[in-house]
């Protein structure tokens, strides 16, 4: 009968204790949370309940087991089981602890600073904290589950000895990981590149939608994902549009004829934009760029926000003043002329005989015979 209760009164108390504390903890963080709603640290708290739990079950059940008496034969086993669990829970624990912390600390800082630039370059070192320490727990978490083999430890002086020959060869065959890494964390902290950025690179036009120690990766307006190594970005030259600032300037053109309305074209222009939610209102002109035998060039400068609305901007206003011409002034548009020139009244043309001259030659008398 001993055999029998004394393990689920161990087991069985381990359990329901690890349940009794995880509900009155999270009882507390749920408190907490609802009273300090200005900061999220609570409510991400809360999401490491399981591994919470994990870890106090584990480490009552590997402090409790002796007393259980249950595979006496296999305790060894079981007890190095038990440790492996609790390094493990413990290192989920830590992560996702550093996790609420990062994520309240940049919370906080998004919500008392109103630049998005700013915002942006700290989310994009955030993250990469983040994946450095979730890197760091984890290889020491794998390297504390090892060291509790004493094989492991045995194997620790060779190892050292060789360390030097090891390091060697590692940093050669992981030189490029390496470089990408350093890569990564000078990309994070020298504000080259962020997280929601507008870049041209290769000549495709996307937003930096995630950024990690060895990639980053691009979406493209067509919802593509351009994947590059982060060494690229720092050995080549790429454009930023959000460098310095979201806000740019767009350029529209058009090719008309000669006798287009400039001025109308200008007011029309005006027009346009201030029925374009999308103009930000800090600029716009229209000025003639070049001219050809059968067009000139016009360029309509306007203004916007962040590279979306200048694109909507500039479609908007290359479709109405195409349209406005086409059905104000359609002789505005380029054609092709296929008849001749409208000359002046009286300006003779080459290969014609004038009227005048003309009349006085069918007019003239016939000349009379010579004398013999």
């Amino acid at each position: 009968m001993e055999n029998i209760v004394r393990p689920l009164i161990v087991i069985g108390g381990s359990v329901l204790l690890t349940l009794i504390i995880g509900w009155a903890s999270d009882r507390l963080m749920r408190k907490a949370d609802e009273r300090h709603s200005e900061t999220p640290l609570w409510g991400l708290l809360r999401r490491a309940r399981i591994p919470y739990q994990l870890v106090l079950c584990t480490a009552l059940l590997r402090g409790s087991y002796d007393e259980a008496q249950l595979l006496v034969a296999h305790r060894v086993a079981l007890g190095r089981v038990l440790t492996l669990v609790l390094i493990g829970a413990a290192a989920w624990l830590a992560i996702r602890i550093a996790a609420a912390v990062v994520e309240t600390t940049y919370t906080r800082y998004a919500r008392a600073h109103r630049d998005a630039a700013r915002v942006r370059r700290v989310r994009t070192q955030v993250s990469l904290i983040m994946r450095v320490v979730t890197a760091v727990v984890g290889v020491v978490a794998v390297a504390a589950m090892l060291l509790t083999f004493p094989a492991f430890r045995a194997a620790g002086a060779s190892l050292l000895a060789s360390a030097g020959i090891l390091g060697i060869v590692a940093g050669v065959a992981a030189q490029s990981t390496l470089s990408n890494m350093f890569a990564g964390f000078q990309i994070a902290f020298g504000d080259m590149v962020r997280l929601g950025d507008t870049v041209v690179v290769d000549g495709e036009w996307g937003t930096v939608e995630e950024i990690t120690l060895t990639f980053l990766t691009v979406r493209t307006w067509d919802e593509r994902r351009i994947t590059m190594p982060v060494s690229y970005f720092t050995s080549k030259a790429f454009e930023n549009w959000s460098r310095g600032g979201a806000q740019m300037t767009g350029t529209v053109f058009l090719h008309v004829d000669h006798a287009a309305p400039m001025e109308k074209m200008r007011d029309k222009l005006r027009d346009i934009l201030r029925e374009c939610p999308a103009w930000d209102g800090r600029d716009y002109g229209l000025v003639v760029t070049d001219s050809t035998p059968s067009t000139v060039e016009v360029r309509a400068l306007v203004t916007a926000k962040d590279a979306d609305d200048l694109w909507t901007v500039r479609v908007t206003v290359r479709e109405q003043l195409i349209r406005w011409l086409a059905d104000e002034h359609p002789y505005a548009l380029p054609r092709v002329n296929a008849a001749d020139a409208a000359l002046p009244p009286g300006f003779p043309v080459p290969g014609r005989i004038p009227a005048r001259r003309a009349f006085q030659h069918d007019h003239q008398p016939a000349a009379r015979p010579e004398r013999p």
